[in-house]
């Protein structure tokens, strides 16, 4: 732990608790009579979420973060010497990134993670990765669950960009000290950690309808939604203002300020992504390749990209490629979605970002590798009591 990122942080968190609170009415109890080392885990709902747990926890901690702010240049120099986050490349292996985590946590220093690896689509709690309990047990210290409530109606993950304002809070669910943690298998500090981040937003909105007002409520549901619910015609949705339309048929529906959906037999966002994963589902049965009409991929190392190939993407039950460059799917180690516009992925050799053309739905292309790679899409079901 560096001094200087302890004075930042000092510095730092009551200047955001203040942001967040007239950004978004933010409201939260501040952490007190924790262990003495810990890790915490929250569920992962918004990019804003480092800020919304971060403001909870008067002692300094360093937080896990996304492959992809090292390439922001002037900026990520800045993150780096003020905050100094932990690197964790999405779509490939992150022992490096455990390494790091269990040598700060074993030096007496905190360390905030996300162990869903990305935000929620639905505003169901993922499945948190495997690997946690097992990092945890080797870190030997204490655990603080953190679950954030209304941050789906916030900034829903497909909605780039477009915050609204409703309300949202973030408290401690539960904290296990070393020696509660050093009693428990792997299995049950994952079933633990599990059940305490556990949050279905459109159960708790049914329950208890609140407003979260904005403009253009509907815009870039695309990102999340592929095929019409109408016709099932793939990448013809649309989205303006409060409403989206389908280009093929002409079918519409609205999204309002409490989230629900009017104009199709599917009241909620969650209700027709399971549809929407069904479709996907059945695409793949059929052996369907998917296609974007245009596209770049890259490769990184050191926080460099480098141009591989530009051209249509296609990710069949074979390879993914992008113009004239064709990757089997069996030579890929991992795959991750990065934001709502990019696929990540890793071989033996290289680490690549893809990334196909506006107006493609790039969330389908990962549930299609899952298929095709694992035969299931359990990353993107959720866990159902």
């Amino acid at each position: 732990m560096h001094k200087r990122h302890v004075i930042f942080y000092n510095i730092l968190r009551p200047i955001v608790g203040a942001y967040v609170f007239l950004r978004f009415g933010y409201r939260y109890k501040k952490a007190e009579n924790l262990p003495d080392t810990y890790l915490v885990l929250s569920n992962h709902v918004t990019d804003y979420d480092p800020l919304f747990v971060g403001v909870c926890f008067p002692r300094h901690m360093y937080f896990v973060a996304s492959e992809h702010i090292s390439r922001w240049k002037v900026a990520y120099a800045l993150i780096q010497y003020v905050l100094k986050p932990i690197i964790r490349p999405k779509g490939a292996t992150a022992a490096a990134t455990v390494m790091e985590m269990i040598k700060t946590l074993r030096g007496g220093t905190n360390v905030c993670l996300y162990p869903e690896g990305a935000r929620s689509w639905d505003g169901v709690t993922a499945p948190i990765l495997a690997s946690t309990g097992k990092m945890i047990k080797s870190a030997k210290c204490g655990v603080v669950t953190f679950k954030i409530q209304g941050g789906y109606f916030v900034s829903p993950n497909w909605s780039f960009g477009n915050s609204r304002k409703g309300p949202i809070r973030g408290d401690i669910v539960n904290v296990y000290t070393a020696e509660q943690i050093a009693a428990m298998s792997v299995d049950e500090i994952n079933a633990a950690i599990t059940e305490d981040l556990h949050e279905d937003a459109y159960e708790r909105q049914l329950a208890e309808p609140k407003k979260y007002k904005g403009k253009n409520l509907a815009q870039c549901i695309e990102n999340m939604i592929s095929h019409c619910p109408t016709c099932r015609g793939i990448d013809t949705l649309t989205s303006t203002g409060n409403t989206v339309t389908c280009s093929k048929c002409g079918q519409s529906f609205t999204y309002d300020e409490y989230g629900m959906i009017d104009g199709i037999p599917y009241k909620t966002i969650r209700d027709l992504f399971t549809w929407q994963k069904k479709q996907v589902e059945e695409d793949a049965v059929m052996g369907a390749t998917y296609v974007s009409q245009g596209g770049k991929m890259v490769t990184v190392a050191n926080q460099v990209e480098q141009l591989v190939s530009e051209g249509a993407v296609t990710l069949s039950k074979e390879a993914i490629g992008c113009g004239d460059t064709l990757i089997p799917l069996s030579d890929i180690m991992d795959m991750a979605m990065h934001g709502r516009r990019s696929l990540v992925f890793s071989t033996a050799k290289e680490y690549y970002e893809l990334i196909p053309s506006e107006e493609t739905n790039v969330l389908k292309f990962h549930m299609l590798y899952q298929l095709y790679k694992h035969g299931k899409i359990d990353h993107y079901n959720g866990r159902t009591r």
